[in-house]
């Protein structure tokens, strides 16, 4: 067994903040002694009971696009183990974020390509064989944190044996090196405090890929 601290990470691929912060999570990865396992989460499940509320870009774009790439990465958790997820998740948000390809079929054909899974994942795009999976993974991260946030969520062990989970933090752009690991220490010591609930800070720019 891996004597590293194992860090939980819940991602859905479409959410361009969680991406940032899956990459600032494999940049602390490399200056402290972690280990990243990555879960799956759904903004479809999450938001399906809400869709009235959301604005009307939001709602087409979790009822058009969102289901399909978590239903493809859960089958291929299933299909051939977590240790699939890190690579794939890579994949998938180079070319949903980075390289701007969108979330459609053709993306996701090719990012399963690049990590040498079976184009035959893609038969699951509009199936719910794995759909029980798929939410009680949903359920695992999201029972940490409340109903109230979204994706990433992370959970690690706290000094009493219990998981600290928290949602977030996002971060653009993703930093690196000791500047990533400042921002985990510093992250870990407030979401350790019992009576911690919430930190804000307004932003007015959107994700910034360039540094990726």
């Amino acid at each position: 067994m891996s004597d590293k601290t194992p860090v939980d990470f819940w991602f859905d691929p479409l959410c361009p903040w969680a991406w940032m912060t899956s990459r600032w999570v494999l940049e602390v990865e490399k200056v402290r002694d972690i280990e990243v396992r990555w879960h799956v989460m759904s903004l479809a499940v999450l938001n399906e009971d809400k869709l009235d509320e959301l604005p009307e870009e939001y709602r087409e774009l979790l009822e058009t696009k969102a289901w399909g790439p978590v239903r493809i990465v859960i089958a291929a958790q299933q299909e051939h183990g977590a240790e699939v997820l890190g690579d794939l998740y890579t994949a998938l948000g180079t070319r949903f974020h980075n390289q701007g390809e969108g979330p459609g079929k053709e993306t996701v054909a090719a990012a399963l390509k690049d990590v040498g899974l079976p184009e035959s994942l893609m038969e699951h795009w509009d199936g719910t064989r794995y759909e029980p999976e798929l939410r009680a993974s949903h359920k695992e991260g999201i029972d940490k944190v409340g109903q109230e946030v979204g994706t990433p969520v992370i959970a690690v062990p706290g000094a009493d044996g219990e998981q600290i989970a928290f949602f977030g933090p996002v971060v653009t752009p993703a930093p690196k090196g000791e500047e990533a690991a400042r921002l985990w220490d510093g992250t870990l010591a407030v979401a350790s405090v019992p009576g911690f609930y919430e930190i804000k800070r307004t932003r007015t720019k959107g994700p910034d890929f360039s540094n990726l």
